[in-house]
């Protein structure tokens, strides 16, 4: 068989198969059975052993094979799979023992490689042990697995401490052994028997302490060699179904065949054993008997002999000696807060040490304060931040031993590094009370002796040895005295808290500009609310003049909460600017208020009357000197005849201008008239009368106008006096004359005297009536130019004109001018049409300014208006995300504006419509850069809303219940929970956890718990345990699996029952 290779340190040395001895060869086929040689195995054992190790492959190109290797030096097992069938890597796996899964354990001493070639497609597994121990020897194996395909291989690994080469041996002295009394190697207490008498519940108890290291392989081996065996026509006797030796010692394999003739093969792990140092045969009569010296951890395996057809079994245990303990733990006294190290030492490098406390053993976790580090032959618990409730035995066991000692906490010696100091804080603001001691405890703070209860404004922090109590927005109710006092010491550390508050004018009851306003004779009573811890000292000036607290007209008054400035009979010269000042010990605060005294105006100046009429006449007058500090609403106007006492109001209600029109007055008689002013005070007093005025008639035209008499030269004309003189008398008369003849006369309609508009597209249909005899010429220009017929239509009759336009067009705007002749007398008149169209977009829009939530935007007009005037614009608003387009603003009249409540972090575009007459501009100009609103400038605080709290603790909705299970069969457990978060499922048997057990398929779906034991035994029978664990707790329900045997009819519980003649062998479960 080829060595493995070694890696030492930076040399890979090639592999070299070993010399053969064809002499030793031939003897060895050559000499008949009974003649056993010792020394070295023949060549033609290794070429044996490698072709019963060289079985068809189905997956492995190349084995790892068993090797030799000396204590600190490295070797290397090599296992290669071909990967031309494969779609995807193969899982390779490497044991040691039976269940022993090695990639766990992979680290400092064992390294697990793998790699691919892609020229030769190979896939190389390498399993590499580095500066191998003597407890690193035993049978390995290498399974690789791909998809339904499986393969394995098993391979020994023996450590040697010496370097010699192994003694010749004298064959002559060997078989002299024979003759002395054969002695058994068992120790002096048989494990075997104790397993077998023992609860199942106890084996992982037994294998701790006679240092069984493959408990799971020892059973397993043990429930195979349970069978009932045939009687055997080649066996007078069997080998005994297991045979236990210490590491180092001997053992003695025995069988007596029913023909001693038969051949007679042993073999190991189905490799055929042959005579060596090592394994030494004899033969004495019909017993065959071979020796196993210096056994090792290699040789705990399963052996066989065959003779002729029929074989039997046995399987050999090899158990290491007890662990010592040679260095004892030591008492130990410590401080609170410590990091404490408990160390003792064994016998053997990376032995299984336990560590108790008051007896209970210490189970290291992630969680735990606990620690175990080993160091070789060291064993050292460590225990970081140590606690009174530390002090205690600690005890560490092995094997072959335990030690104790007693760790004793105390606390230190408490030191003040950082006391407590005396605050004063601005109200609002936050308290921060800051202590450092020199250790890490726990306190408690107390205000005024009473306990402080932390809430959402008060906080208490403690990191390492430094303790804060945090308030924020500090309230007047948070003055006192406060103590921090540290757990288990007797020191307090006392500080006291002084809130103070600037002092605030509350002015929100006042105007904008902060006027008050009283009528003059009034009391004023102005109470201004203030603020202020302690509370301020309010003083009231006026132009520099402080007003004093009294019994003056004027006086301050103050109260806890408010000031109050007393004016007990308002005057006119009480107007003016009042100034309140606070100030405390947190600060100053000033104000000015504006007190506005109002009383009723002036009378106005004496009206003059201007014009008169038969019974009416227009009056004027100017406004008051002073309105009593109040804007004229109006003014009411009396009269009264002038020689009469008793006034006449003319108007109810108030005349908003400063001239009237009375009417229905006696013509001739003189009148006078006055004047009220009226304020939102009341009536000011009436103004001087005017000077007296007497209104007139108009006389009415003459009547019986008529022709006396007609010479060449001269017309007599002759006409009665008017019917209506009036009082003022008639003065005389005034004649006129003309040609004779009609003349031309235009009657535009009343629609045309203004500018007549049309829209683009509608017809111009104007008809203009006219008088003039005879038949009057009428010519028509536009704009001073005659006018293009082929575009307008003019049509004449005698007594109209008309202008017709079939589609109106812009260029059909302007000026029509119509002249109407006869003879030489001539009409002019003159027609405006105005054709409109939509206007055009403005030219430019632009962002000037953003602030908070506000865009100020400006633009320009556009070009074309549309032939009209532009009566607004309409702007809109769009999000960037979306650009769908909102109307912000619509008919606005100025070409700057300022849009509002926009949505803070949101980014907006602007685009701007023209309007006139027509409406809309068909098209819009958008802003070329976009306005983000940004969030400093206004903090936008989110609703906060509790969520809810789905968390739970687990907790078991469905219990596990006591099981019966029938051997062979496979048994199911179940159980549901529920928990928030999803709890962590462990299953545990006799308080074990289960843990990568091919036996055991575990299943958790929608929080229904399944364990499911394959083929259970006897063994599998126990307490059973589901362990459900999350951040909030930890719950852990049981129940009890019986697991019933049938033999022969007979149903038993637990212990299997043979019939007569038949051994009763311990059941086993697989680990």
């Amino acid at each position: 068989m080829p060595e493995p290779t070694k890696k030492e340190e930076n040399e890979v040395p090639t592999p070299a198969p070993p010399p053969e001895e064809p002499s030793k060869e031939k003897e060895a086929r050559t000499t008949p059975a009974k003649e056993w040689s010792l020394g070295e195995s023949p060549a033609g054992e290794e070429q044996d052993k490698q072709n019963a190790n060289s079985q068809v492959s189905v997956l492995f190109v190349e084995k790892p094979q068993g090797g030799t290797v000396k204590v600190g030096e490295n070797i290397t097992f090599i296992a290669k799979v071909k990967a031309e069938d494969l779609l995807r890597k193969p899982t390779v796996k490497w044991f040691k023992g039976k269940w022993m899964d090695l990639a766990s354990k992979a680290g400092k001493h064992l390294q697990l490689k793998e790699t691919f070639e892609r020229q030769t497609r190979m896939y190389t597994f390498e399993m590499q042990i580095i500066k191998a121990k003597e407890n690193y020897a035993g049978n390995y194996r290498c399974e690789v697995t791909y998809k339904d395909k499986f393969d394995t291989c098993s391979f020994d690994l023996e450590v040697h401490e010496s370097t010699g080469t192994t003694p010749s041996i004298d064959i002559r002295s060997a078989f002299k052994r024979r003759e002395v009394k054969q002695q058994e190697e068992e120790p002096e207490v048989d494990v075997w028997e104790l397993l077998k008498n023992a609860n199942p519940s106890e084996y992982e108890k037994i294998a701790f302490q006679y240092g069984i290291t493959d408990l799971r392989g020892m059973l397993k081996r043990l429930k195979r060699m349970r069978r009932v065996e045939k009687k055997s026509a080649a066996f007078a006797k069997i080998l005994d179904p297991a045979y236990q030796v210490d590491k180092g010692g001997r053992v003695r394999f025995v069988v007596e065949l029913a023909d001693p003739k038969l051949e007679v093969k042993w073999f190991k792990n189905g490799q055929e054993i042959r005579p060596s140092t090592k394994y030494i045969f004899e033969h004495k009569g019909c017993q065959r008997i071979m020796f196993i010296n210096n056994c090792q951890m290699t040789d705990d395996s399963e052996y066989y002999v065959t003779a002729g057809d029929e074989k039997c079994s046995t399987e050999l245990f090899v158990r290491e000696p007890p662990i010592m303990v040679t260095k004892q733990l030591e008492d130990t006294t410590a401080y609170c807060g410590e990091r404490v190290e408990l160390e003792c030492e064994v016998s053997e490098d990376d032995a299984n040490v336990k560590w108790f406390k008051n007896g209970e053993e210490i189970i290291p976790g992630p969680k735990s304060r606990y620690r175990i580090r080993v160091e070789g032959k060291k064993h050292i618990l460590v225990i970081e931040g140590a606690t009174k409730a530390d002090s205690a035995e600690y005890s560490a066991m092995t094997t072959g031993g335990q030690s104790s000692c007693k760790l004793s906490v105390d606390l230190k010696p408490l030191k003040i590094l950082t006391p407590l100091t005396d605050q004063t804080v601005n109200l609002g603001k936050e308290i921060c009370l800051k202590c450092e001691i020199s250790e890490n405890i726990t306190g408690k703070w107390t205000k005024n002796g009473l306990p402080v209860q932390e809430s959402d404004r008060l906080k208490v922090v403690h990191k390492g040895r430094i303790h804060k109590l945090v308030i924020a927005n500090a309230l007047t109710e948070d003055e006192g005295d406060y103590v921090f006092a540290p757990d288990a010491y007797s020191v307090t550390l006392p500080a006291k808290v002084h809130v103070i508050d600037p002092p605030k004018i509350i002015l929100d009851g006042l105007d904008a500009d902060n006027t008050v306003t009283v009528i003059a004779g009034s009391k004023l009573r102005l109470e201004i609310p203030i603020s202020g811890e302690p509370p301020p000292k309010a003083i009231w000036s006026r132009a520099d003049k402080a007003i004093m607290e009294g019994s003056g007209r004027i006086r301050a008054e103050s109260y806890p909460d408010s000031s109050t400035l007393v004016i007990d009979v308002a005057e006119r010269d009480d107007s003016g600017v009042y100034h309140i000042n606070l100030k405390n010990e947190a600060g100053e605060a000033h104000a000015s208020i504006k007190i506005k005294v109002v009383d009723l105006p002036d009378p106005p100046v004496a009206p003059n009357v201007t014009e008169v009429g038969d019974d009416w006449c227009i009056m004027n007058w100017e406004p008051p000197a002073y309105d009593g500090g109040s804007p004229i609403l109006g003014y009411f106007i009396e009269r009264k005849k002038k020689q009469s006492s008793r006034w006449m109001r003319l108007n109810f209600d108030l005349c908003k201008e400063t001239t009237f029109e009375p009417k229905k007055m006696i013509e001739g008689v003189a009148y006078e008239v006055r004047i009220f002013a009226v304020n939102a005070i009341g009536i000011s007093k009436p103004s001087m009368p005017s000077k007296p005025f007497v209104p007139l008639a108009v006389t009415s035209p003459p009547t019986l106008l008529a022709v006396d008499s007609v010479t060449d030269t001269t017309v007599t004309m002759k006409w009665r006096p008017p019917d209506q003189i009036g009082a003022a008398g008639l003065d005389g008369y005034v004649l006129e004359y003309c040609f004779e003849g009609k003349p031309p006369k235009i009657r535009i309609p009343r629609h045309l005297k203004q500018t007549y508009i049309r829209r683009v597209g509608e017809a111009v249909n104007l008809v203009i009536p006219f008088q003039g005899k005879p038949r009057p010429e009428l010519t028509w220009k536009k704009d001073g130019a005659d006018i293009d017929k082929n575009q307008i239509n003019i049509r004449n009759s005698e007594t109209d004109t008309i202008i017709f336009i079939r589609k109106a067009e812009r260029s059909h705007s302007g000026k029509y001018d119509l002249q109407v002749k006869v003879e030489k007398f001539t009409e002019s008149a003159s027609i405006d049409i105005q054709i409109v169209d939509r206007p055009g977009p403005p030219q430019t829009v632009k962002i000037e300014d953003v602030w908070g939530e506000n865009v100020a935007l400006s633009w320009t007009p556009p070009k074309d208006d549309g032939n009209a005037a532009i009566t607004g614009y309409t702007i809109q608003k769009a999000d960037k995300k979306s650009m769908e387009w909102f109307t912000v603003i619509e008919h606005y009249h100025r070409t700057n504006a300022t849009i509002t409540e926009l949505v803070i972090g949101n980014e907006y575009y602007f685009r701007v419509f023209s309007e006139n007459m027509c409406g809309l501009s068909e098209d819009a100009t958008m802003t070329k850069e976009s306005a983000v609103i940004a969030k400093d400038g206004k903090i936008y605080k989110n609703p906060v809303y509790e969520d809810f709290d789905f968390s739970e603790a687990p907790m078991f909705t469905q219990p596990l219940v006591n099981t019966y299970a029938i051997a062979g069969y496979n048994a199911t457990l179940n159980c549901s929970v529920r928990g928030n978060p999803k709890p962590k499922i462990t299953w545990m048997k006799n308080k074990v956890a289960i843990v990568d057990d091919p036996r055991y398929r575990m299943f958790s779906n929608q929080g229904v718990c399944t364990l499911e034991i394959r083929k259970p035994s006897p063994y599998d029978g126990g307490t059973y345990c589901c362990k459900a664990v999350n951040d909030l707790g930890t719950v852990e329900i049981e129940c009890k699996l019986e697991v019933k045997v049938i033999y022969q009819g007979v149903n038993t519980p637990g212990q299997p029952v043979f019939l007569e003649g038949q051994q009763q062998l311990l059941h086993n479960k697989d680990f």
